[in-house]
């Protein structure tokens, strides 16, 4: 066992270890700047929508460091990625000061069908260090009245997957997967076990569907002697302790609560190494070095450096010398930052021996409240919200929050441990892999949390830290913050290549709203660029060039307006609803009916005369996908984007794009004939195109040329598939800004809308506010109509302060008539 208790001699060590702790944080902060790392987080305004309705979203963008806002960025995507794998709506948020907001209408013109569908949110900037940096989140979107007018056409769909949920674990030291439907895995606390030291090994059970399961078992050597049992206190997570003997192996017998018994063996001990050990006792975090004789007999006074990081950036390195089988100290709390920090030891040639992930939690000088006038309310009676911010001496605390008031609609909700601002910028956002309940771990009313976070993090957290590998700062990154739209490109001669340097440059933007015009002056290169240009929807451009006499002379050659969207990555089978979602889903077609609210394609026959149009033959026989454009076909820049947002499992590449599972751009097929030059294809105008098909491998069809998949473009009747010829020196073009996002619907006695208040009066998502602040005493309030049903409503209030300080409040009342 450790020892908790430090003799004189190790008190003696250890106020020469805060010696050390101290120079080591001095040099750490004065010759490391912390990394420009952003980290998004959406609070929506609900996880589980209706077909036909509006999801409402409120944007952060912290430094990933500290969680302060930030402006790094000023264009924020945010993605709707169908089951499919297709973006079928993307949105570019302005985001100032960290901060902005959007929504996203689930309609049948984007083509929402029900299913699991993700919403996804990256900076261009996030890009340069990967997907662990990009938020995503689960959206579930049903249809109240298909799922009571068909229960039967839903009722046998295959179960979607989640043990891809967990599919970016590293490979663990042992794992059993048995016929009766669980696993079990067991990692050593620091990676591995020493022959002759005490341990602390984390194990975690998983059901077939990689959701917790509790389990029992019991621990034996090879000499089939019970070493000690154990069990899972919570979400089929726990630890057990163990010293192995030489010459000694073990396996464990473990248990569900229905009787499936597996056998698990242990890994294997390593005869010499090191080892981390972290405990927090009584408020103090304790870290301990253990060895063995066999190392110190082969490694005698063998220096070992510790280097604990957060978030990418050491703030305390210290080396000692190991002459004793066990070396304990203390870190400084009010030195580690809160959240989860990595603690890896170093042998004398720095390689990693161990490895640990601990969390650290402060008592943060910040108390937030949020009351309702009333717990219980009238149909549609006005409800005000009193919010306060400040510091537990009555100090105004700066925040940005964001507002949902919703509809329970007869669910009951014991205790809400769904995601959220805090669960995501303190946990989930450094640890791969979805984590069951985050927000559990959080909720002060759960005495045993920091306990069992603990165990999340040596069994979820065993692995490479994603920290290790985000590029280096002085390397050249692929991707620039983007404060704005940039519209740049060259003015070459007419015939040739030769640069136009000095020719004058027209830009004129021109909305519903605004019209600007800007002009700017080509480099010696014939270069030209109009920065960080702020323009919001469809924005009509008009590009010309002139030379030094004032006449249009050259031909301008646009740069890429916009970068092609990330991976898609996000996949889903269909799914089988819940019980819980047909509940609320009947508990909603219930309320909609009750107030007349009818979906427009709920009737099961409804016959259509019309004149049948032509539709052409398809060119691939029974095409994979086919799209047909309409006006509300996903705004692109290049034929490329479109064709990438519009056919799944297809990406864009630097002048074509290919299907994933090929390497090599696809056979082009225009109008009935194959294409060779990209020319040709990158010159269709976009309003040009009526349908668009894929199949994935046409090689029955078109031999090896279709191997690599086949994309025939169909263009409207009469058309013209290329520019025209005399706009060399000018160019006109429509260009997508920022999204304009739209105001949450309040009703307003003094102007009646029948309409729009028939459907608010039964709305499920009854209040949506993006933006709470409080004012200089720290204090904010909101007010608004209730819905006309008996109903429980749920407040949920999610910010952040300016120091960085995520917070989560909620509550409930009720409505009667």
């Amino acid at each position: 066992m450790i020892k908790t208790v430090l003799s004189n001699k190790n008190c003696c060590f250890l106020c020469f270890f805060w010696l050390v702790v101290s120079v080591g944080f001095a040099q750490g902060q004065e010759a490391k700047k912390p990394p420009t790392i952003e980290k998004i987080y959406l609070h929506t305004d609900r996880s589980k929508y209706f077909t036909g309705e509006d999801l409402w979203y409120k944007a952060y963008d912290v430094l990933a460091y500290n969680n302060v806002l930030t402006d790094n960025s000023n264009i924020l995507y945010v993605e709707l990625i169908a089951p499919d794998s297709r973006i079928i709506a993307r949105n570019k948020t302005n985001i100032e000061m960290g901060l902005g907001y959007g929504d996203f209408q689930l309609s049948d013109s984007l083509g929402v069908k029900p299913g699991m569908y993700q919403i996804r949110a990256y900076t261009n900037w996030d890009r340069n260090f990967g997907e662990d940096f990009v938020f995503t989140k689960d959206i579930e979107i049903m249809d109240a009245f298909e799922l009571h007018f068909k229960p039967e056409s839903l009722a046998n769909r295959p179960a979607g997957s989640a043990a891809a949920n967990n599919s970016s674990k590293k490979a663990v030291p042992e794992k059993a997967v048995a016929q009766q439907g669980f696993s079990v895995d067991f990692f050593p606390e620091g990676g591995s076990l020493l022959e002759n030291v005490a341990s602390i090994v984390g194990f975690k059970a998983l059901d077939s569907q990689g959701n917790p399961v509790m389990v029992k078992g019991e621990l034996f050597d090879s000499d089939n002697e019970l070493v000690t049992g154990f069990l899972s206190p919570h979400d089929g997570m726990g630890k057990l302790q163990l010293m192995p003997i030489a010459g000694k192996s073990y396996y464990a017998k473990i248990k569900t609560l229905d009787g499936s018994e597996i056998r698990v063996e242990l890994p294997k001990a390593l005869k010499q190494g090191c080892l981390l050990n972290f405990r927090a006792i009584k408020g103090r975090n304790i870290v301990t070095i253990n060895t063995n004789e066999a190392t110190l007999v082969q490694n005698p006074n063998s220096e070992v450096s510790l280097i604990c990081k957060f978030r990418g950036l050491s703030y305390l390195e210290t080396t000692q010398t190991l002459a004793a089988t066990s070396l304990s100290f203390e870190l400084p709390k009010e030195k580690i930052p809160e959240g989860i920090s990595q603690l890896t030891l170093y042998d004398k040639d720095f390689k990693p021996q161990s490895e640990r992930l601990i969390y650290v939690e402060k008592d943060n000088d910040l108390e937030v409240q949020l009351t309702a006038d009333k717990e219980n309310y009238r149909s549609s009676e006005k409800t005000t919200l009193q919010l306060s911010s400040k510091s537990k001496t009555g100090e105004a605390r700066s925040a940005s929050f964001s507002l949902s008031v919703t509809d329970m609609n007869g669910v009951v909700e014991n205790k809400d441990y769904n995601s959220n601002i805090c669960s995501y910028f303190l946990l989930e956002s450094d640890i791969r892999g979805k984590i069951n309940n985050p927000a559990y771990y959080f909720d002060p009313a759960n005495l045993k949390r920091l306990d069992y976070l603990d165990n999340l993090l040596l069994t979820q957290g065993w692995r490479d830290f994603m920290w290790k590998t985000i590029p280096g700062f002085g390397e050249n990154l692929s991707y620039k913050a983007e404060k704005g739209f940039n519209i740049s490109g060259r003015v070459k001669q007419l015939l040739g290549e030769k640069a136009k340097a000095n020719s004058s440059m027209t830009l004129a933007l021109m909305n519903k709203k605004h019209f600007n015009i800007f002009d700017a002056i080509t480099d010696e290169n014939g270069r030209f660029k109009f920065e960080n240009m702020m323009f919001s929807g469809k924005t009509n451009m008009f590009l010309n060039t002139r030379n030094e006499k004032g006449k249009f002379r050259g031909e301008i050659v646009m740069d890429t307006l916009e970068m092609s969207p990330m991976l898609v990555s996000f996949k889903k089978e269909p799914m089988r609803w819940p019980d819980a979602s047909r509940m609320l889903a009947e508990n909603v077609f219930k309320k909609f009916s009750s107030f007349g609210i009818v979906q427009d394609n709920i009737l099961d026959e409804v016959q259509i005369v019309s004149k049948k149009k032509n539709q052409p033959s398809s060119l691939l026989g029974m095409p994979d996908f086919t799209y047909t454009v309409d006006e509300n076909s996903p705004a692109a820049n290049t034929i490329y984007d479109l064709i990438q947002y519009v056919i799944p499992g297809v990406i864009s590449t630097e002048n074509s794009v290919r299907f994933m599972r090929y390497e090599d751009s696809p056979l082009f097929i225009l109008d009935g004939f194959p294409v060779y030059n990209a020319t040709d294809i990158e010159v269709v105008q976009l309003i040009n195109i009526e349908r668009i098909e894929a199949i994935k491998n046409a090689s029955i069809l078109y031999g090896q040329e279709g191997a690599n998949g086949v994309i025939a473009i169909y263009t409207k009747p009469g058309s013209k598939n290329t520019a025209e010829k005399e706009l060399f020196h000018s160019i006109k073009k429509e260009i997508e800004g920022y999204y304009m996002a739209r105001v949450f619907y309040t009703p307003n006695p003094e102007k009646p809308n029948p309409e729009l208040d028939e459907k608010a009066a039964a709305r499920n998502t009854i209040y949506w506010n993006p933006y709470v602040h409080p004012d200089k005493t720290g204090n904010a309030s909101v007010t608004f109509d209730n819905i006309a049903i008996d109903t429980k409503v749920k407040v949920n209030l999610e910010g952040i302060t300016a120091g960085g300080i995520p917070v989560v409040k909620k509550l409930y009342y009720t409505i009667t008539k």
